[in-house]
């Protein structure tokens, strides 16, 4: 096997000057030849897509993301498959595991928790795996966000109070502190910040958005397990969240919502159900 960096380098730099002829064949979703990587969705088994069901339910390997996955759908829909957690495993691991199984003529699935494209480290995998000759494609999944949003009964856009939204994390081990934008982001004001891969960092940074001079009254939530049967969740603002969410001991598995759309308040009506889109049409017929 190749040394993986080398394999991601030598895929990159191919991208480089070679446009891949199929994203030119295939739409998003479609089924094709290769190893999936499927979201799978927040935690509740439903929230698996269709085509994600239709395809774990063939597979004879399942790799997935151990705990991150709800073993309810691994026992509903992939009781059938032999099932391998990728928790410990690195890439010099889990690559040759997945390509002798798919040059053995098996159906492979790698299921990723939420869905791949937001911190799913899934690229690197697909590349080492394609610089090996193996196909690879992505099924998307719901994402925590989406469904903590649910949970709170809200959107993560409200005219008039969150234009924008931002997916982001904290400093920590993955991310330097010069790349930490969330004071910007909250700072913006109109932005709903959804802050994945930190509950142990809630506190620190909520002290670190009060200390850069931002509203403590600011509206914060805290989605645990969003969409398990365990969900909690815990509602404050940026000066007494790290408090309620030590008191409540969880340390992972949580989603983050910055901002004034997680109370769902002071929004303005849309445009949009309020006669505007008709009102073209109208004033069109009137000239006619």
């Amino acid at each position: 096997m190749t040394d993986p960096q080398e394999a991601i380098d030598a895929e990159a730099a191919q991208r480089a000057t070679e446009r891949d002829p199929r994203i030119d064949e295939y739409s998003g979703g479609e089924i094709q030849e290769g190893i999936p990587f499927i979201g799978a969705g927040p935690g509740d088994p439903g929230l698996l897509t269709v085509t994600g069901k239709e395809l774990v339910e063939s597979a004879d390997l399942v790799v997935h993301a151990g705990s991150l996955v709800n073993s309810d759908l691994l026992t509903e829909y992939c009781a059938d498959a032999e099932q391998v957690s990728s928790i410990g495993k690195d890439l010099e691991e889990l690559v040759p595991l997945m390509r002798d199984a798919y040059e053995d003529g098996r159906t492979v699935v790698r299921l990723h928790s939420g869905d791949p494209a937001i911190y799913g480290a899934a690229v690197e995998q697909m590349d080492a795996l394609e610089h090996e000759g193996v196909p690879t494609y992505i099924v998307p999944g719901v994402t925590s966000a989406f469904a903590a949003s649910a949970s709170l009964r809200t959107q993560l856009t409200l005219n008039g109070v969150a234009n924008h939204v931002a997916f982001t994390r904290p400093q920590g081990k993955t991310l330097d502190p010069a790349d930490d934008h969330i004071s910007e982001f909250v700072g913006m004001g109109d932005v709903t910040t959804c802050l994945y891969l930190g509950t142990h960092a809630v506190g620190e940074t909520m002290d670190r958005l009060l200390d850069a001079g931002h509203d403590p009254e600011t509206p914060v939530a805290v989605v645990y397990h969003a969409s398990w049967p365990d969900e909690d969740v815990i509602e404050g603002t940026i000066a007494t969240i790290g408090e309620r969410l030590e008191a409540a001991g969880y340390r992972a598995s949580a989603m983050v919502i910055i901002g004034d759309a997680a109370r769902k308040a002071g929004y303005e009506r849309s445009y949009l159900y309020d006669g505007w889109a008709d009102r073209g049409s109208a004033e069109s017929e009137a000239d006619d």
